[in-house]
């Protein structure tokens, strides 16, 4: 009995060897994977959220108008000698939200409004928070004596009215963007400078942190690659929702004549109805603009932070 020999098989080639690991990953190209990821991860969760989406969206309206402003309105709308129109006119064709004290029109004082109120926010908000996350992170790090003093300063400013606070110092230092900025930052980053310090001595009562200390990991390497990164979402969270509230403070210092008065906002716009009368007048197309304005930046901002605070820690249960 003869047997037909079978063919040899074919083996695919090997792969070239690497012996420089040339073609292997980087430490920083797995870390912006990481990130890549955990980035994507977020975006399909917050897009979940229809609240937030609309928020979002409402803010991207507003600011890519702000930033337009020049092309779309002018840097001449504040002009009160220039004004095209008459004062007081009605909502018409000409002036579609009609038109001021001076004859210019609302609609383009709303528009340039838009980035003075914005910057004001963003910064006032930033600088809010910044505070507050140094102090609490610095708390709850290092505990004790030191610990018991910042805290008793947080509930200093934290029982002080903010809004009496920045109306003190708006009045007794030069009325100008920076001082508004400066004003409401300073006085209004006590709650977050409490939930960072929570957060801070939650994170540092795991084991990894115990495991960088025994590793020889000083105190500033703890905060800075172990602490900060873990408190950051709870940091952006509290940025979106302090800008709402930073919006309506400056428009509060605005309307109370605390504000710039060489730049136009829309607390400014309704400091200038008020003194024109349009309350008692019944010129409600000078005070409905900004007020409405105002009152869609804050619900925006604070849906937005809501949908943040829903995806990064989905236990808070805030409805979609």
């Amino acid at each position: 009995m003869t047997t037909t020999p079978t063919p040899p098989t074919k083996t695919a080639p090997a792969a070239p060897a690497d012996p420089a690991g040339k073609n292997a990953p980087t430490a920083r190209s797995l870390t912006w994977a990481r990130r890549r990821h955990s980035v994507a991860r977020f975006w399909s969760a917050y897009r979940g959220h229809r609240a937030g989406l609309f928020g979002l969206a409402a803010l991207a309206l507003i600011a890519l108008t702000a930033l337009a402003a020049p092309l779309l309105v002018g840097g001449d709308v504040q002009s009160v000698t220039n004004a095209p129109g008459t004062a007081m006119e009605k909502p018409s064709g000409e002036f579609p939200l009609g038109t001021d004290q001076f004859g210019r029109s609302l609609l383009g004082l709303l528009v340039w409004g838009a980035r003075i109120s914005l910057t004001v926010g963003l910064l006032a908000a930033a600088l809010s928070v910044a505070i507050g996350t140094l102090v609490g992170i610095i708390a709850g790090h290092y505990g004790g004596w030191f610990s018991t003093v910042l805290m008793r300063i947080t509930d200093w400013f934290l029982v002080m009215p903010a809004l009496v606070l920045a109306i003190v110092l708006a009045t007794v230092m030069s009325r100008n963007v920076w001082t508004v900025i400066i004003a409401i930052g300073i006085t209004s980053w006590p709650t977050t400078a409490r939930l960072v310090r929570a957060q801070t001595i939650a994170v540092e009562s795991r084991p990894y942190i115990e495991r960088a200390k025994a590793l020889g990991g000083g105190h500033g390497h703890i905060m800075n690659r172990h602490v900060l990164p873990n408190v950051m979402p709870l940091v952006l969270a509290q940025t979106t929702l302090g800008i709402s509230s930073a919006i309506l403070t400056e428009a509060t210092l605005a309307f109370l004549g605390l504000g710039d008065p060489t730049v136009v906002s829309w607390g400014g716009m309704l400091q200038d109805a008020r003194e024109a009368g349009a309350v008692s007048s019944g010129h409600w197309w000078y005070l409905a603009p900004p007020g409405i304005a105002i009152a869609l930046v804050a619900l925006a901002f604070t849906l937005c932070g809501r949908a943040i605070e829903s995806v990064l820690n989905p236990k808070l249960g805030v409805a979609r």
